[in-house]
């Protein structure tokens, strides 16, 4: 893949996790998450990658952010080399995903789905909601938090993975360590996206524009933006970019639905008016062209999304 353009329109997967959870499976509070499935249920995971293909999406993101090597040995006794075996095998469940959608009755005129192999940031290993606030960072070097990703990344690449998801990034010191990793897999390509605490800042604090500055220096990146943050967020998020509009990359957004979580009593309602998909053409017209959903976002939204911004023929 080496096209960079922002002018076409790419849709996203929703929230792969949440899908797992309606279909049944427990893994809400699992230092894991969804990342346990690729050993216990690797079905189900696959059989979720598939209705998002059915939905419509054009790239579904692998059940990798919350794994890990060390949280493979740690959480599943897994050796190291078992551990990278399983980070793999979220790429092919993902690429049979693919395989099995294309071959029967694939529209002509869609895209051929991507892969993108998910890469949580280091707080999610943590399992302590620190993604969301990048409390961590202080106590790490740039060097460290490359360390520490190298694994993951090497891992998803060597699956073959068609591009890189690195995701709900809170820390702009490990945003750095990404982009700088990057470098070292010449040939692959990623997005960054950020978590964002409010309308003008990264969860960590810094604004969001000099954080999306930084990462714009990268040739390796495809496009870079916010997810999992209410869908209220990315107009003025988007809006504060706009000097930094240019050809040679893309804006990416895929909120949550706008629902809260409550540990003791679950997700609560969200306060959003209008849907994914309405409030999606204004984030294209603002530059927006690689365009889904995290965290409650099902498949029928991807579809609805689809259609409200290629039209029903799409």
């Amino acid at each position: 893949m080496t096209e960079k353009s922002h002018e076409k329109v790419v849709i996203l997967d929703g929230g792969l996790s949440t899908e797992l959870e309606a279909a049944g499976m427990k893994i809400q509070g699992d230092p894991l998450w969804s990342a346990r499935l690729l050993l216990t249920n690797p079905k189900v995971v696959k059989a979720a990658h598939c209705r998002f293909l059915g939905s419509g999406a054009d790239v579904i993101t692998t059940a990798t952010y919350q794994a890990s090597i060390e949280g493979f040995v740690q959480h599943l006794g897994q050796t190291p080399d078992q551990a990278e075996q399983l980070l793999r095998s979220g790429v092919l469940l993902a690429k049979e995903a693919v395989s099995d959608i294309t071959s029967n009755h694939f529209p002509s005129g869609r895209k051929q789905p991507l892969v993108a192999g998910s890469v949580g940031s280091y707080g999610a290993f943590l399992h302590d909601g620190s993604e969301y606030t990048g409390a961590y960072e202080d106590g790490m070097t740039v060097e460290e938090l490359k360390a520490w990703h190298r694994p993951q990344v090497c891992a998803l690449v060597a699956a073959g993975a068609d591009l890189i998801a690195m995701e709900t990034i809170p820390s702009f010191k490990e945003a750095e360590a990404l982009v700088d990793l990057l470098r070292e897999f010449p040939n692959t390509q990623a997005w960054l996206s950020f978590s964002c605490k409010d309308a003008q800042h990264i969860s960590n604090g810094k604004s969001f524009i000099e954080a999306v500055q930084m990462a714009c220096r990268s040739k390796q990146l495809v496009a870079v933006g916010a997810n999992c943050c209410p869908p209220g967020l990315l107009t003025p998020l988007l809006s504060s970019i706009k000097s930094l509009r240019n050809p040679a990359i893309s804006w990416i957004v895929y909120p949550n639905s706008g629902e809260g979580w409550d540990h003791n009593t679950g997700w609560i309602g969200s306060k959003e008016t209008q849907s994914l998909a309405q409030q999606a053409c204004e984030w294209s017209a603002l530059g927006a062209s690689w365009i889904g959903g995290c965290c409650r976002v099902a498949p029928a939204d991807i579809a609805e999304l689809r259609g409200q911004l290629l039209g029903p023929s799409q």
